[in-house]
């Protein structure tokens, strides 16, 4: 049974503009030739804080521990929410914040295993997160480990075929400490995403691939807690999916639902606009 109450609800809403504020102050901070993704990442914030500061086992004093649920960020693009996250719960320095993807840097535009302390997968090239998810899953189940695989994969990400073999593969080895979670938001960089490719039945869809499936608003915390937290208990031998329907660059007025936000650098300005908003 998943109990939610409304402390922790509170809590993680607070920490979810939290980490939406690091990342707005990063972005500026790294200066303005660095073009960082900041309406991707924004439109996962609240699952993310969700995952990791309520959800996940991760441990910030051994990033490789063992027996850690695991969270494959298969839309890379995105990942100054992660690292914000990370820096949060100590996996390193804040320190690093304002020099993401500078030369030498701990923090790229896409996330890297071998260099950032807290990063379960290096992904950036698109489609090949669920691919990486399916392997550790299954991983966990031939060692016996009680580890849950999290893969968030962005909607214009599923235009690539990759994901759809991966689907079948984790279908097949019965990976029910399998869970996929969509980032919703309707668009992708150079576009609708149903201009580009339309989805048609997305629940459908995956269900045909033998997953179980759930929707839910991605920026509703109670919402989040309830929908993961019962898959999580699931154990039928399907891997599962989750459709969050989440609105890109949330949380910023002049962010939401536009593209010109996909990937640019912010003045000063916008960055003590977008704070203001946000609550900081």
């Amino acid at each position: 049974m998943v109990t939610i109450n409304k402390e922790i609800v509170e809590k993680l809403q607070k920490k979810a503009g939290q980490i939406r504020i690091d990342c707005v102050r990063s972005i500026f901070e790294s200066g303005p030739n660095r073009k960082i993704h900041i309406g991707p990442a924004l439109s996962y914030t609240d699952i993310l804080v969700s995952l990791y500061y309520h959800i996940m086992k991760v441990n910030p004093k051994e990033p490789r521990w063992m027996d850690r649920d695991r969270f494959v960020l298969s839309k890379g693009h995105g990942c100054i929410s992660l690292y914000a996250v990370l820096a949060d719960l100590g996996f390193f320095s804040k320190d690093f914040m304002g020099k993401v993807r500078h030369i030498g840097s701990i923090l790229q535009g896409h996330p890297d295993m071998k260099k950032t302390p807290g990063i379960d997968m290096t992904t950036g090239s698109l489609g090949n997160g669920l691919g990486a998810g399916v392997g550790m899953a299954l991983s966990a189940k031939f060692d016996k480990r009680d580890s849950t695989v999290f893969v968030m994969i962005g909607d214009g990400e599923l235009n690539e075929g990759v994901i759809w073999e991966a689907c079948e593969t984790a279908s097949k080895y019965g990976l029910d400490n399998l869970i996929a979670v969509i980032d919703k938001n309707n668009l992708q960089s150079s576009g609708c995403c149903e201009d580009i490719m339309p989805f048609s039945d997305l629940d459908l869809k995956w269900k045909s691939f033998g997953w179980d499936t759930a929707e839910m608003d991605g920026h509703n915390i109670q919402q989040i807690l309830h929908t993961i937290g019962l898959l999580k208990e699931r154990k039928n031998g399907k891997p599962k999916v989750i459709i969050a329907h989440t609105v890109k660059g949330k949380g910023v007025s002049f962010m939401e639902n536009d593209n010109n936000w996909h990937q640019r650098p912010i003045t000063e300005d916008e960055m003590k606009k977008a704070i203001k908003e946000i609550g900081g």
